[in-house]
């Protein structure tokens, strides 16, 4: 969430950051009136507290009874205006950073790079979809009368080059230094609602839990950020960095179009998420190195690619700045994406109250940044497309051919 102070001393700097990303001012507005009322409730209540000390002392029974009511009434108040300041709070996306491009929409963003050689094939390449259900390595019809639609099976050398992936990923990433988690699907509503999450609107993409606070988590980013909540680290404790291992559920509601085909949007998969605590004055540096790791990543995977930095009216609430790596697909002959690395700032560590102290000084908020290494799903779409044969069978990537145990798919 946004710091309350830059709200109250700055509305208009916030009017003009949420505006390029597509939100309202009038979500400023309310907020500032609800926060208005919720600081004269307040003011009022501590008058009134301490006129109740006072009359107690003075044994004034009846003008402590009515003074007491008087306290409950507004206790009440200042609890729902709290409840619809906060609901408000969480609803005003983060700022976006000056050197993000300026934009309404994804046909807006930046191609900055492309990388790798795309495939030469004798032979009209076919989709994942086909090579997979053709080489028995994957089952969405099944999937779908037990699961329903959106959901599949790996078979077999599916689940090899599955499992293949995350393995390198993992080996990849602590060869850098990360520490490895192996996260919870379910996280309760402080951590997902804490990290941008929203559970509820045109963008949810959480599964709520029945009777309970807990939500599915659509990415480890929920779980790895909720380890450090209410913490305070050492300056010199920074930068922590974390690599997740869960697997991830999306509702994908109303995301669907002509390249949603087979794995490319499903409401299950896997994935190995980087996450990692900083200093605000080194944050910059380490969504570079990030996006750095992730090139680094699928470079090794020979996989062609394009790294496209998100304009603002792309970024989505958390994100100050965000760099998306595209594969090259030939089944659609397109690209689609594969990574995401975005710096939150302190957005998510103010909610979460993840802060870090130089010395003597105040606790200052930390930053917090993301970035994919390997989504299994999408990873495996690009692989079987761009290594697929004129015979219907799949190369491996030398990368992944001591993971898999073998070098030829089929």
């Amino acid at each position: 969430m946004l710091d309350i102070k830059l709200l109250r001393d700055s509305p208009q700097v916030v009017k003009d950051g949420i505006a390029v990303k597509g939100a309202g001012p009038k979500l400023v507005d309310e907020f500032l009136r609800l926060d208005g009322e919720w600081r004269t409730f307040t003011a009022n209540l501590d008058e009134k507290r301490a006129l109740q000390n006072k009359l107690s002392k003075e044994r004034n029974i009846e003008a402590a009874k009515k003074n007491k009511e008087e306290i409950k009434e507004l206790e009440s108040k200042l609890a729902a205006t709290e409840k619809s300041r906060e609901e408000i709070l969480l609803q005003i996306p983060n700022l976006p950073d000056a050197a993000a491009p300026r934009g309404k929409s994804e046909a807006e963003n930046k191609v900055l790079r492309e990388v790798g050689k795309k495939p030469k094939f004798d032979f009209t390449p076919k989709d994942h979809l086909e090579l997979g259900e053709a080489l028995g390595i994957i089952d969405f019809e099944t999937a779908s009368r037990v699961s329903g639609s959106g959901f599949y099976y790996l078979k077999n050398d599916g689940v090899l080059l599955e499992f293949a992936l995350v393995h390198y990923a993992l080996d990849f990433l602590r060869s850098k230094g990360f520490d490895l988690w192996f996260t919870p699907d379910l996280a309760r509503e402080k951590y997902y609602l804490g990290t941008g999450y929203n559970p509820r609107g045109p963008e949810a993409q959480t599964y709520l839990i029945e009777n309970s606070d807990l939500g599915l988590v659509a990415t480890s980013e929920v779980t790895l950020a909720g380890i450090h909540a209410g913490e305070s680290f050492a300056a010199e404790a920074l930068p922590k960095r974390y690599a997740g291992y869960s697997h991830c559920f999306r509702q994908e509601a109303g995301a669907y179009g002509k390249y949603s085909r087979g794995l490319y949007r499903v409401h299950q998969f896997t994935k190995v998420e980087m996450y990692v605590f900083t200093r605000p004055e080194d944050s910059a540096k380490m969504h570079e190195e990030l996006l750095a790791l992730e090139e680094e990543l699928w470079q090794g995977l020979k996989v062609p690619y394009r790294v496209v930095e998100i304009c603002t009216g792309d970024l989505g609430a958390q994100a100050s700045r965000k760099f998306d790596l595209e594969a090259w697909m030939p089944g659609r002959n397109d690209w689609g994406e594969i990574t995401s690395t975005s710096n939150t700032t302190d957005y998510q560590a103010r909610r979460l109250n993840i802060r870090y102290k130089k010395g003597g000084e105040k606790p200052e908020f930390a930053h917090t940044l993301n970035g994919t290494a390997i989504a299994t799903s999408r990873a495996i779409i690009a692989i079987l497309e761009n290594y697929q044969r004129k015979d219907g069978k799949v190369d491996v990537p030398k990368a992944l051919e001591k993971y898999m145990g073998k070098k030829v798919i089929g």
